[in-house]
């Protein structure tokens, strides 16, 4: 649970129960917040939708940390600050500690967060003298986002009483509090399942164990451990789905909440911390081995239209436009071909994550279909293959799961004319012009 927010650096007490302590066994960790400054969004970089295209429009990284540095060197206080503290609400055993006890580079393009069984600074924890130290760090006052494609690709330790995260917080929660601040929380692992990742959100009404999430296993008895994996979220208005190493395993929105408030759309910052401990996962054992490593290698946030920027025209046949019918974000929306005029139905974004968006939704192949004839339409971005396009150097954009074009139907260059895939064939009908 959370405790309300303290000053960076300086360690937390952690002895608030805020009433909310005892409800489940599977509590989540938080309980310390560095102070909830505004934040500045870091300097875009444009990173290119496809490697040769000209044509590619382009998608915006936000955020990029790939952890280069000396080995032994701190993480990038431009990026990230630490947390100090322990946790009595979730009863972890760990101490966070400062700088870069716990928190280092190797040398290797990595972070390297270590829990070790240890305390070097009698440190003082809920339970007593604490029994071990790790760290938990965020972008709160460096990094604030609102939608997009957040991704981390760590490897993840493993063992009794390990708690890997990487999550988000809503930016407010200095303000509104915890849970109506909202929070995302895109990996958990716990060391008793080591082949099983959680993806959950908790807002007003459905935190704690009323948490709304779902599980992601690995085939054939796989550990996470054994190596890195990519987990993500694809973040858009009212929208967000959640995937390890590119395969969308839950989507959730507001329908999910049975009327609740759902408080997403707003700016979230990101926290990475590894505990020891607590209700949920149990505490180490005998057969924990320690020191445990989460390992990260990369930390990523790209969006496209979804933060409410916006692309260019799709130009095709008669050199009329790609268009969302109407105007109409609803799902199921045709997209269709119609006469260019410069409005929101016409801007589209080609993001790096291989959608193709508009409204704030993506161009999507209706019903998973591969088939010739397959119409495309607006729908709420989910990650899924039908939601994947290549724009080719030749002008051409496919729909990879399908093998097949963008299409005008009936090589008709009447407005209105319903756009589908279909079997590349080189005709006219299927050039198409990115801005």
């Amino acid at each position: 649970m959370h405790a309300p927010p303290t000053s960076v650096g300086a360690p937390f007490s952690g002895h608030r129960t805020e009433g909310r302590v005892l409800d489940s066994p599977r509590l989540l960790r938080r309980c310390l917040l560095a102070a909830l400054s505004a934040a500045l969004v870091t300097a875009a970089a444009i990173v290119p939708a496809q490697a040769d295209p000209p044509t590619a429009a382009a998608a915006v990284t936000t955020f990029s940390d790939t952890f280069d540095g000396p080995a032994g060197a701190g993480v990038d206080t431009s990026k990230w600050q630490i947390e100090t503290g322990d946790n009595v609400n979730n009863h972890e055993r760990q101490y966070y500690t400062s700088g870069s006890n716990n928190a280092t580079l190797d040398g290797q393009g990595h972070l390297v967060i270590t829990a070790r069984r240890e305390n070097p600074g009698n440190y003082q924890c809920w339970y007593g003298r604490c029994e071990y130290t790790s760290a938990r760090m965020n972008t709160s006052g460096k990094f604030t986002g609102t939608y997009g494609h957040v991704e981390a690709r760590m490897k993840i330790p493993r063992g009794q009483g390990m708690w890997p995260a990487f999550w988000m917080l809503g930016s407010d929660i200095g303000q509104v509090g915890w849970p109506n601040s909202g929070e995302i929380d895109v990996m958990e692992n716990v060391g008793f399942e080591p082949s099983t990742v959680h993806g959950t959100i908790h807002g007003p009404g459905y935190s704690g164990s009323g948490g709304i999430g779902a599980a992601y296993s690995l085939p054939g008895g796989q550990a996470f451990a054994d190596a890195f994996h990519t987990f993500a979220v694809d973040w858009a208005p009212d929208s967000i789905s959640w995937s390890v190493d590119g395969t969308v395993y839950q989507r959730r929105t507001p329908a999910d909440l049975g009327g609740k408030t759902w408080v997403f759309n707003k700016p979230f910052f990101m926290i990475l911390n590894l505990a020891v401990g607590g209700y949920w996962p149990g505490d180490p054992d005998g057969s924990t081995v320690f020191p445990q490593q989460l390992v990260v290698d990369e930390v990523k946030v790209t969006t496209s239209d979804g933060s409410g920027s916006t692309g260019g025209p799709i130009t095709g046949l008669a050199g009329k436009c790609v268009d969302v019918a109407g105007a109409n974000a609803a799902n199921g929306t045709p997209v269709q071909l119609y006469d260019c005029n410069g409005s929101t139905a016409q801007q589209w974004t080609v993001s790096s994550d291989g959608t193709i968006r508009a409204l704030g939704k993506c161009l999507d192949v209706t019903g998973n279909g591969t088939a010739d004839g397959s119409t495309v339409q607006l729908w709420d971005c989910t990650g899924g293959p039908n939601q994947k396009w290549a724009v080719s150097a030749a002008h051409d954009i496919v729909n990879p799961q399908a093998n097949k074009c963008l299409d005008v139907t009936g090589n008709s260059s009447a407005n209105s004319t319903r756009l589908q895939i279909w079997s590349c064939s080189g005709g006219a009908n299927q050039k198409w012009t990115v801005s």
